[in-house]
């Protein structure tokens, strides 16, 4: 697996989840929702954004670490007398620790409908490659 997920991030999600969103006593931002998966030589991250501007978005990689940063604010005016808010608003972080085995100098971008997808692709040294054996005046390919 070239990607891991931070275990204590996940339990510090499901607490935020349950005890601080509606609350509002969490300091930290609160994170985002995310799939990922492999597709042939690249790893598909999507995250979920909702009523997120583009421009409201940063994207960071440093030391193999990906860091998505968005900041959702509020839609309505000072003057209206708000009657149900349970969209949560301010900033919202997600930290991605990528295997050594990923090109992160080539990572792609696209935010379309609310979702952020990244494209990974798998370093070019980290790809299955043959190998040829020599047995005396004849040599075979192997994968490896």
């Amino acid at each position: 697996m070239l990607m891991r997920v931070d275990p204590f991030g996940e339990l510090d999600r499901l607490a935020r989840q349950a005890f601080g969103a509606a609350s509002g006593t969490w300091s930290r931002p609160a994170p985002l929702p995310m799939d990922a998966y492999r597709h042939r030589d690249t790893y598909v991250v999507e995250f979920d954004l909702p009523g997120v501007a583009a421009e409201a978005v940063e994207l960071t990689v440093e030391r193999n670490v990906l860091t998505v940063k968005a900041e959702r604010r509020p839609t309505t005016a000072d003057e209206v007398q708000m009657q149900i808010s349970e969209r949560p608003l301010g900033v919202f972080s997600r930290q991605v620790f990528l295997g050594e085995g990923l090109d992160t100098d080539h990572i792609q971008a696209d935010y379309h409908d609310g979702v952020l997808t990244l494209r990974i692709p798998v370093a070019e040294k980290a790809k299955p490659r043959s190998i040829a054996i020599s047995t005396g005046s004849d040599q075979q390919a192997v994968e490896a």
